[in-house]
């Protein structure tokens, strides 16, 4: 069974009542927020794994209470719930730093799975390392063990999704890699997004957290007609 803590911020109780039930079956642990105000307070309080977070709140939208996460530095996933199917909604959110959408109604069995998914691409895989690496290229250097960047010195606060979408063209030199492959490779499954706009907000974020010159990359290029590659 697994052990995770998944923060459920949702203002409707009949709706949480459902999720709590689906993922306490699943071995997950669940705690509540009626509001952001009060998912900020869980979310500092208890460090969950991943956090279920819906845009329509009393007090502030979802998209408030993400941008506060990840300007605190936390780097959970958070996978959006909303009865909204539009496309600037989905693109603010990734802005934000969200990790994936889901439109409402959805499948309890789908969720699950994406948040499987989530937790395994954030956690899992790299709990597995035995030996410290390091990757350097410029200011740069990239603890794959620890999950740590540093850029000249200071520690740079990725999100899960951004590490090991960085990770994964660092691990490939010079081979460019499409949007598909990306999704395929870092989320592991359609992402409900889209992914030419999922995978572009992403690489933006990490552009902007690690290049010099965000809009004329060294590192992190654009190759035209492929996708993205790191280029050394």
């Amino acid at each position: 069974m697994t052990s995770e803590l998944i923060l459920i911020v949702e203002d409707e109780r009949a709706v949480v009542r459902g999720l709590e039930y689906g993922l306490r079956n699943e071995g997950f642990a669940v705690v509540w927020a009626e509001n952001g105000r009060r998912a900020l307070e869980l979310a500092r309080g208890q460090a969950p794994s991943l956090i279920l977070l819906d845009l329509r709140l009393p007090d502030m939208t979802g998209f408030d209470v993400c941008r506060q996460l990840r300007l605190e530095g936390q780097r959970q996933p958070i996978l959006m719930l909303t009865a909204r199917d539009e496309e600037v909604d989905k693109v603010l959110g990734l802005e934000l730093g969200a990790d994936d959408y889901v439109v409402k109604p959805y499948r309890l069995r789908e969720l699950i799975s994406r948040i499987r998914a989530l937790l395994r691409r954030a956690y899992g895989e790299f709990s597995t390392a035995t030996t410290p690496t390091l990757v350097n290229f410029g200011q740069i250097q990239v603890d794959l063990e620890r999950l740590l960047v540093y850029r000249a010195g200071v520690l740079t606060e990725l999100t899960p999704i951004e590490f090991r979408l960085l990770r994964h063209l660092i691990n490939n030199p010079q081979r460019p890699f499409g949007r598909d492959q990306l999704i395929e490779v870092v989320w592991g499954y359609d992402s409900e997004i889209g992914n030419d706009r999922t995978v572009d907000v992403h690489m933006r974020h990490l552009r902007q957290k690690l290049e010099d010159d965000p809009a004329n990359p060294r590192w992190l290029v654009t190759v035209r007609g492929a996708g993205y590659k790191f280029q050394t």
